[in-house]
Formats: C-alpha cells, sequence, structure tokens
C-alpha cells in the first residue's frame, strides 16, 4: 500500500495563522505601542499550562488585554492579519479558573489557539532552564521579546533550544506496521520507534540507526513526512516512513520492553478490546499510525 501523508489533515501542534514577525522583536517603540493597545491580546502561561473557557465543541484559549496580564517576562508571539499582536506573559494563572496545558487541549484548539500555546509553552521551558551563562554562570538578562537571553557579564547571546528528534513508522513488505513499549510505559500501550538526532549525523541515517539499536532490524528507504514541534521540554519531532529489510525482533531492554509487528485487522481486535492504547491524538506517532491504517483509529 502506497501512504498518502496528507491523508489525515494537519498535525495537530504545527498549526498557525499567526506571523511570528521577526523584525519587531527588538523595535522598543512598536513593542511600547502594541502593548499600550487595547486590541493586543495576552496569553499567560504557567508551568505549561494557561485559562482556557470550554464551550459545546471544543476549547479555546482566554487571551487578555495588557491591562489584565499579570507582571513577568513577555515574549511577543507574532502580529495576526489584522495587525492584532499576540504576546505570552510568564505568570500566575487565576485562582479556581480553569486551566489546561497542550496534552490535555491540543487536539480540541483551533489553529490560533494551538499554534500560540505550543510557541508559549516552548518560550517558557527554554527561559526557565537557561537563566544561567554556560561561560561565566551569571545570570543573563532577556531580551529580544523574550528570544534571546545575553549575558551582562561577558556579552556572550544565547537562543531558544531546539532538539531534533526522529520518529518512523517501520512496515515490512506483508505491510505489517512495527508497534512497540518503553520500559517507563504501562502494560498495554505502545507506538512507534523514535529518537535524538546526534552531532554530525542526517536524519535518514538517524532513522536507520535508532531502529537497529533499538529493536535490531535494518530498514531502508526512510522517507519523510512532516515535522511537528513537541516542547516536552524542547524537542522538534521529525516524521519519517521506512520500509523493513528484516524482521526478527530484538530489542534493547534499556530502550524497549516489547516491540511486535501487527497487521491492520490485529491492531483494531487489540484496541478495540482495550488490551492496546495509542499515543494521543495530538503526537506525531499517532498520525504515522493512523495514516499507516487510513483512517483515525478509536481510543485516545
Amino acid at each position: 500500500m502506497e501512504i498518502s501523508e496528507g491523508l489525515l489533515g494537519p498535525l495537530l501542534l504545527a498549526r498557525t495563522v499567526i506571523d511570528r514577525s521577526t523584525a519587531l522583536r527588538g523595535d522598543s517603540g512598536w513593542l511600547e505601542r502594541a502593548w499600550a493597545d487595547d486590541k493586543t491580546r495576552v496569553l499567560v502561561i504557567d508551568d505549561g499550562n494557561t485559562q482556557i473557557r470550554r464551550f459545546s465543541d471544543g476549547v479555546e484559549v482566554v487571551l487578555r488585554p495588557p491591562a489584565e496580564a499579570p507582571e513577568g517576562d513577555r515574549y511577543l508571539l507574532g502580529v495576526d492579519e489584522d495587525g492584532v499582536a499576540y504576546f505570552a506573559v510568564r505568570g500566575p494563572l487565576p485562582p479556581g479558573a480553569e486551566t489546561g496545558g497542550l496534552r490535555q487541549i491540543g487536539a480540541q484548539l483551533g489553529d490560533r489557539d494551538a499554534g500560540l500555546l505550543v510557541y508559549a509553552v516552548a518560550l517558557e521551558v527554554w527561559h526557565t532552564t537557561h537563566q544561567f551563562c554556560p561561560r561565566c554562570g551569571s545570570r543573563t538578562d532577556v531580551t529580544s521579546s523574550g528570544h534571546m537571553r545575553v549575558c551582562p557579564k561577558d556579552g556572550s547571546e544565547h537562543f531558544p533550544r531546539v532538539d531534533p528528534a526522529v520518529i518512523m513508522l517501520i512496515r515490512d513488505d506483508a505491510d505489517r506496521v512495527l508497534l512497540a513499549r518503553g520500559p517507563q510505559w504501562p502494560e498495554g500501550r505502545v507506538s512507534v520507534l523514535a529518537g535524538f538526532v546526534e552531532p554530525g549525523e542526517a536524519l535518514e541515517h538517524a532513522v536507520i540507526r535508532e531502529v537497529r539499536e533499538e529493536v535490531g532490524i535494518a530498514v531502508t528507504a526512510p522517507r519523510y513526512m512532516g515535522s511537528q514541534p513537541w516542547p516536552f521540554p524542547r524537542s522538534l519531532m521529525l516524521g519519517f516512513f521506512a520500509r523493513a529489510t528484516t524482521t526478527d525482533l530484538h530489542c534493547d531492554p534499556e530502550e524497549i520492553a516489547e516491540a511486535h509487528w501487527f497487521t491492520r485487522e490485529q491492531l483494531l481486535a487489540e484496541l478495540e478490546s482495550g488490551r492496546l492504547a495509542l499515543p494521543s491524538p495530538i503526537s506525531i506517532a499517532r498520525r504515522l499510525i493512523e495514516t499507516w491504517y487510513g483512517e483515525p483509529l478509536p481510543g485516545d
């Protein structure tokens, strides 16, 4: 079966309708005017969560005018086609307010809110874990509207870090899919294989290496499917399909607790019985599996 990458629509955490407006990050005059504009909207982020509002058909992020935003570091997220500026602020959420993070609500958000929340979470995580200069240990200052930190002692500049990781759906010549469970996962939870790209390594080589290391099989013809940010804490997941040229599995016990080949009929039966569970609908892993299957699969 030939897989059509666009079969199931866009990846849920790769959606956005906001222009990132890079040129405005250092424009202090524009930033002041934007913050004074009642049309500007602010997303308050606190440890990966934000305030949300539920409707019968979905969820939206509660965005506030600047006058109602708490004190805290401001990150410019961009400007929409109507000229509305969007910021994120690290700060406390209202007591008693309903809140949520990407894992819980990402699949229910519209394109604008999904893009804003992914962006805000990624920046918050980086700032939380990179407050000191790696050269001299001095506390760094936030600049460029949250997109750079500068050391006041040695002048070095530091930018948000992104860790590339390949994630791959492996099929054999019988069009079976390979799914595995990590040692830290509960019984029955399975996914495709994944791993970080090493220094000096091409993405295709990372696919081949990770599959060989984790389950001991050889694959060929890695084919790119798409990518999406995964800010848990700072990954960029690069999705691939590849074909197995061997099928005898030899799992690395530190990485893989068990791995099995499934036909479409076998996988559906296991999911419907509750014996297996797939990754969240917001994950690129779920999209890879459902693209191979040909339609959405049951369960969250």
